[in-house]
């Protein structure tokens, strides 16, 4: 069987794995988020990149967005648009760590709760670059190949999946 025929077959099925991966990240970044709205306000404010008139509405309004993507992802529905606002999120989330980095910031990211200022030294900032970039390469994946199983998209458009030869 030739390569774009094997990646034919089994690209549903890593599309439907990402597509899970990605709705988990989202879950386990919302759900601290939202058993501790003040804090989540805290995080975002400490990155001093936002006016302060829209830091409560962002911090507070991110961890329902961040859910409602999740759905989305979970069900598989509308999957390209999920992707590309996965993407705009962590472009985001990777200017605040970089910008955070670059002017000497020490505090936690608040990506997963918490969130603020810590102790100097207690920051992590290339892992967390590499973490957003990890990120990144997800929703590139499932933007440029959202078709997956077991999705709303699939069922409201169905369309013939890949088999492979005999």
């Amino acid at each position: 069987m030739a390569a774009r025929e094997r990646f034919g077959a089994v690209q549903p099925w890593l599309s439907l794995v990402v597509r899970l991966g990605m709705a988990g990240i989202l879950i386990a970044a919302a759900l601290p988020k939202l058993v501790d709205i003040p804090q989540s306000i805290r995080a975002v404010r400490a990155y001093r990149l936002l006016p302060e008139a829209v830091v409560p509405f962002t911090g507070t309004m991110l961890p329902f967005v961040e859910l409602a993507l999740a759905l989305l992802l979970l069900v598989g529905a509308f999957t390209r648009l999920a992707s590309i606002v996965w993407l705009v999120m962590m472009a985001a989330f990777l200017t605040g760590v970089i910008w955070a980095w670059a002017t000497g910031l020490t505090i936690d990211c608040g990506c997963f709760g918490g969130g603020g200022e810590v102790a100097e030294g207690e920051t992590n900032y290339p892992v967390h670059l590499l973490e957003r970039l990890g990120f990144i390469a997800l929703g590139t994946y499932l933007a440029i190949w959202p078709r997956s199983r077991f999705s709303v998209d699939g069922w409201l458009a169905p369309q013939p999946l890949p088999q492979p030869a005999p």
